[in-house]
C-alpha cells in the first residue's frame, strides 16, 4: 500500500472518531461556502459542491448548518470570503507536501504555514516546486462489511474506477479520474454498497521511504498542518512504516 493511501486511511478512520467534531465542522463549512460562491448553490451543477455536501453528510453535520453554509457562498447570507491558496514544500528527508488552504488572510496564512514547515525540520517552497509530482485523482473509502474483496472490486471497475486496493484490514479504497468520481460513488451505491468517503486528492507518483526520527518529524509536521483551520486538506509523498502512522 502506498504511503499516500496509508495515510489517508488512517486519517479516515480517526476522523471517524474525531472527538473535536468542531473544527473539522470548520474545515467542511469553508469548502461549502467557497464551493457555492464559485459554482453556485446548485448540487447537481457543481461538483465541488457535491463532494462537500458529501462530506458534510459523512460528518452527521446538521442540515441547517449545512444550508447555511451554502447560502452564505451564494451571497444569500452575508459571511467571511475565503481565498483558495496552494503551497508546495518540502518536509523532512526532501519529502514533497502540498496543502490546500481556505484563508480570509493570505499573509497570516503563509507566515503560520513557513513556521509549522521549518518548526518541523522541512521548508516552504516556490509554487510549482512539487506539484509535478502529484496527481489529481478521486478517491473513495468504503468499509470492508460491504462486501467480499473481489465482489467489491468488480463492482468498482465496472463503474469506471482506475484502481482498486483492498489490503487495509477495515478498508477498500478505490481511484477514479476526478471528473468520474461522482459517477463511480453513484454507481457503486446502486449495487448497495455503502461509500464512506469520496473526495478528489492529489496522489504521489514517487515515495520517499522515511525512518526513525525523520519519520517521526514528517508525522509531527502533517499532523500539525492537519490541525490548522485553513488547512483543508495536506498531501505528501513519504512512505512511513504503518506501525508508526497508526501510533501518531
Amino acid at each position: 500500500m502506498s504511503g499516500h493511501n496509508k495515510w489517508s486511511t488512517i486519517k479516515h478512520k480517526k476522523g471517524k472518531a474525531d472527538a473535536q467534531r468542531g473544527k473539522l465542522f470548520t474545515k467542511i463549512i469553508r469548502e461549502l461556502t467557497t464551493a457555492a460562491r464559485e459554482g453556485g448553490g446548485s448540487a447537481e451543477g457543481n461538483p465541488r459542491l457535491r463532494t462537500a455536501i458529501s462530506a458534510a453528510k459523512a460528518a452527521n453535520m446538521p442540515n441547517d448548518t449545512l444550508n447555511k453554509a451554502v447560502q452564505r457562498g451564494t451571497g444569500e447570507l452575508p459571511g467571511v470570503s475565503y481565498e483558495e491558496v496552494l503551497y508546495e514544500g518540502y518536509g523532512p528527508g526532501g519529502v514533497a507536501v502540498m496543502l490546500q488552504v481556505l484563508t480570509d488572510n493570505r499573509n497570516r496564512t503563509t507566515a503560520e504555514v513557513r513556521h509549522l514547515f521549518t518548526k518541523h525540520g522541512g521548508n516552504l517552497g516556490e509554487t510549482g516546486c512539487v506539484g509535478f509530482l502529484f496527481k489529481r485523482q478521486g478517491y473513495l473509502v468504503l468499509p470492508k462489511s460491504v462486501g467480499n474483496e473481489d465482489a467489491v472490486m468488480e463492482a468498482a471497475l465496472e463503474a469506471g474506477a482506475e484502481d482498486f486496493i483492498g489490503d487495509d484490514p477495515e478498508y477498500y479504497s478505490v481511484y477514479t479520474a476526478p471528473e468520474e468520481l461522482h459517477k463511480v460513488k453513484t454507481a457503486i451505491e446502486a449495487k448497495g454498497m455503502a461509500v464512506e468517503q469520496a473526495k478528489v486528492e492529489m496522489v504521489p507518483s514517487t515515495q520517499v521511504r522515511l525512518e526513525d526520527k525523520r519519520a517521526e518529524q514528517m508525522i509531527r509536521l502533517m499532523n500539525a498542518f492537519e490541525d490548522h483551520d485553513d488547512v483543508q486538506n495536506v498531501w505528501a509523498n513519504f512512505d512511513i512504516d504503518e506501525k508508526l502512522l497508526e501510533a501518531s
